[in-house]
């Protein structure tokens, strides 16, 4: 009895523990944030403020114009009515159509699309559908980096042959969409613009809907453009690694306690849910609560007594079980009592065990990292970069670093996501800010080769001496990891990509600011391949690696696939590496890598920076997908006007667009030979810089005048021509002069 009554007493304590715990709400946001915008709730990762939320596309931004407030995703447009911890997000999308007037003339056209890079429409939930008797719809959109079109085809002459309520292919037709898909375009067409059916249905129309939240009605034809928004599903997941590669780097698990990782079935990247026996927001600390099962008769096969514990439940007599002879549930209370003793004891024992064993695994642990960075760092050749850089000491340029992994770690804060500032196809550039304030780009490989070690070193022992403005300089390197980091400079203002093809970018870049950053860049590649103590080839040049400061001067970057080429050498045979777009197509076919492969690249930026147009583009006609050969085209058919950029067309003058366009197609010959050097080029467009310049300050300047500024030039000027001082300097300025005079520099108007 005395057993009986202790059990009793404990049964009696974890019953109103329980009760306790039962009416402390389950909390979804983060302490101190906001958890609910109107009548949506805002559970973390997501939230409405800095720190309140887990990376930046989780942001959700409150309106409390509107009444009640209503919730937008990031800073945009898009409504967002419903987030769910099971990765569903309900938004408001726009309906694509188009309407025609009795006579068959187009009244109203919409044609929406929809861009989250961040989230992945559900193929589960959706369906694509097309409403209308003349209408053909298309959904256009990118799984990745791969396109794919879906249609719909809905044609019927009467109304009486339309099903209320059923979406079957007559008046209204639906089909499923891919997985994966983060951007869509709506497209929808009439065959007869409407004039059959136009007294029944006047318009057609295309939207992806929940599937569950629409039911069809004939009524739709005759009007649904008054439906200005309908219900769509995205699915949503933490970052874009598999659950088990994010577990070998728990730095950036989002899981917290009690839960566990689940695999995206939609795209990339996972979830996180809690354990069996507990619910809650399983991505906040302490989040997964457990669940008080003996509240509920249905979730327990208890006969009387349940006692709940943390993650399941004991019963003291299940269903069925009696005691023999004794009242029922008397037996199974002495033989739980006695289990209940044993387990307590022998859960104390493992305790000890365990926090004794934990403590040396993580000793064996950490022994082990040290070793493994000790082992990089000599794989890595850091005590020959360290030999090298020691010998350097003495130099009065500063010399590369050596950085710590723990220095990178904290300066990228554990290289977390937002910190990123760009991926490429050889890695990961992250935003460091280290203790002291400074501000760096640090560059994250994917892979290496080791054979190439020793060109790694030696290459960073040259990058580190250059001293070039127009490059951005290496401050160091961390040898500690599997693969190398590099420590750059951070340059502020983006790349030129951004510039010439962001249009609310564009008006920035005016034709004299274009010039000069191709002619810096030109004297960048022109000093690495004639001025550098060992020659430079840096294999990659495009818009995308030639950054902007805030003085929208030119920073030349990633030489992370560049080659040095031994003075006694003219080319190298490589692997060929390179963008698509600017590749060399000798170099793509020889795998002999030369300087001149520069030149046909650098030869597309300047046309980039001459027309506005993409490298390569796939959304035009055949010919002009290859932006090199369809420049060269149009020079050849005397069509520059119709390819020049509108507002580098209004800037510059023509003779002057003439002869840069003339420079471009000559670097873009298909035979290097026929191309000209870096240097060569480099003066050129520093000639037409320079005088165009010098010519716009007095536009009434005769030949005597231009005389008198030649003989101002100084000594820096004429190096920025690439000549000295001596016989060249006037070589090269009799040159300008026979330019000026045949008429073929001019300001630009």
């Amino acid at each position: 009895m005395a057993i009986q009554g202790s059990l009793l007493q404990l049964t009696l304590f974890w019953v109103v523990l329980a009760a306790a715990a039962a009416e402390q709400a389950h909390p979804i946001a983060k302490q101190g944030c906001q958890d609910k915008c109107g009548n949506v709730s805002i559970p973390y990762p997501f939230g409405t403020t800095d720190k309140c939320y887990y990376d930046p596309e989780f942001l959700i931004t409150c309106n409390d114009t509107f009444d009640p407030p209503k919730a937008f995703l990031m800073h945009g447009n898009v409504e967002v009515t419903d987030i769910t911890l099971g990765g569903k997000l309900h938004i408001l999308q726009y309906i694509a159509h188009n309407c025609y007037d009795e006579l068959g003339a187009l009244i109203a056209d919409n044609q929406p699309w929809l861009n989250l890079p961040n989230f992945t429409i559900s193929d589960a939930d959706n369906k694509f559908t097309a409403v209308g008797c003349d209408t053909e719809a298309y959904v256009y959109g990118f799984q990745g980096n791969k396109s794919f079109t879906v249609g719909c085809l809905s044609v019927c002459d009467s109304i009486d042959y339309v099903s209320n309520g059923s979406c079957s292919g007559v008046g209204c037709c639906q089909t499923s969409i891919p997985k994966g898909i983060d951007y869509v375009e709506l497209t929808v067409r009439s065959y007869k613009n409407h004039t059959r059916v136009w007294d029944f249905n006047p318009c057609s129309y295309a939207f992806i809907v929940e599937a569950n939240q629409f039911n069809f009605s004939p009524a739709y034809l005759k009007n649904l453009t008054n439906v200005t928004f309908l219900p769509l599903v995205l699915d949503w997941s933490i970052g874009n690694k598999t659950c088990q590669q994010v577990k070998r780097d728990m730095k950036r698990y989002a899981c917290q306690g009690n839960s566990d990782c689940v695999d995206s079935d939609n795209g990339s990247g996972y979830r996180c849910k809690c354990l069996e026996g507990y619910q809650g927001n399983p991505y906040l600390p302490n989040g997964c609560k457990d669940i008080d099962e003996c509240q509920d008769s249905s979730l327990h096969n208890c006969e009387r007594i349940c006692i709940n514990r943390e993650g399941s439940y004991t019963c003291l007599c299940p269903k069925g079980h009696h005691g023999d002879g004794r009242k029922d549930g008397e037996g199974c209370i002495a033989d739980r009592s006695l289990v209940i003793q044993l387990t307590v004891g022998i859960s104390v024992c493992l305790t000890g065990l365990l926090m004794g064993g934990t403590w040396l695994y993580c000793g064996f642990n950490k022994w082990k990292l040290i070793k493994l960075r000790e082992k990089f760092f000599r794989q890595n050749g850091g005590f020959l970069l360290q030999q090298q850089l020691s010998g350097r000491e003495g130099s009065t340029r500063e010399t590369a670093k050596i950085f710590t992994t723990e220095e990178l770690e904290k300066a990228t804060d554990n290289y977390s996501e937002s910190r990123i500032l760009g991926r490429g196809g050889y890695g990961t550039v992250y935003k460091g800010i280290f203790s002291n304030g400074k501000i760096a780009a640090i560059k994250r490989s994917k892979v290496v080769d080791q054979s190439q070690i020793e060109q790694f070193i030696n290459e960073v022992i040259v990058l580190s001496q250059i001293n070039h403005r127009n490059v951005v300089k290496l401050l160091g390197c961390c040898l500690e990891t599997e693969v190398p980091l590099l420590v750059y400079e951070y340059i502020t203002n983006g790349t030129l990509f951004d510039h010439i093809h962001t249009k609310s970018k564009v008006s920035a870049l005016p034709w004299e600011t274009r010039l000069r950053i191709a002619a810096e860049t030109a004297g960048v590649l022109s000093y690495l391949h004639s001025s550098a103590s060992t020659p430079i080839i840096h294999r990659d040049i495009k818009s995308t690696n030639i950054l902007l400061d805030d003085h929208y001067t030119a920073k030349v970057a990633d030489f992370g696939v560049s080659r040095l080429v031994p003075l006694d050498q003219e080319g190298l045979c490589t692997v060929v590496q390179g963008t698509l777009g600017y590749l060399d197509p000798e170099y793509l076919h020889t795998s002999q890598l030369t300087e001149k492969s520069d030149v046909y690249s650098f030869g597309v930026v300047l046309i980039e920076l001459l027309t506005g147009k993409k490298a390569v583009s796939f959304d035009g006609p055949e010919e002009e997908r290859n932006l090199g050969m369809y420049f060269v085209s149009a020079l050849k058919e005397h069509r520059l006007a119709e390819v020049v950029d509108d507002g580098v067309s209004k800037e510059a003058n023509p003779e002057q667009l003439n002869e840069v366009a003339r420079l471009a197609r000559r670097c873009v010959r298909v035979k290097g030979e026929e191309r000209p050097t870096m240097k060569e080029v480099a003066m050129e467009l520093e000639g037409l810089r320079i005088m165009v310049k010098r010519r716009c300050i007095n536009d009434k300047s005769n030949s005597e005048e231009t005389d008198y500024l030649l003989g101002e030039l100084s000594e820096s000027d004429a190096v920025s021509f690439g000549v000295s001082t001596s016989g060249g300097y006037d070589s090269m300025r009799n040159h300008v002069i026979m330019s000026v005079r045949d008429g073929r520099l001019s300001c630009g108007r």
